[in-house]
């Protein structure tokens, strides 16, 4: 049987992202990392892992995988979010009342905060 084992994003500057996703999510470095691969794991122990890959590749605009972060206050979320570096997304694929918002990190990666405070 496979599991997943981390989630990848490409970004162009490693130690930055890493200090936003640090702060976005308090995750920290497994082990030192470089300025071309890091992988950040929960504090707390189990979870998913998030590694963080230099890439020179353009972001898609819609892109096929991202992140969806589950938040049980999300309009506080989204805006500490945004205080850390994070940006709104003009996003139109919005559905009708959405449980979600978009947002992108510095570098431009996009990733969704979902309402599950209801």
């Amino acid at each position: 049987m496979l599991t997943i084992g981390t989630i990848v994003l490409g970004v162009n500057d490693i130690a930055a992202a890493t200090d936003f996703w640090h702060a976005a999510l308090g995750y920290v470095p497994r082990e030192p990392g470089d300025d071309t691969w890091v992988t950040l794991t929960p504090p707390s122990g189990p979870g998913a892992l998030l590694s963080l890959m230099r890439s020179e590749t353009p972001v898609q605009h819609h892109p096929r995988i991202h992140l969806d972060l589950y938040a049980a206050d999300q309009a506080v979320e989204v805006e500490r979010l945004v205080s850390l570096g994070a940006r709104r997304v003009d996003w139109d694929l919005y559905p009708d009342d959405p449980d979600f918002v978009v947002l992108e990190d510095p570098d431009g990666n996009r990733f969704c905060v979902i309402d599950k405070g209801a």
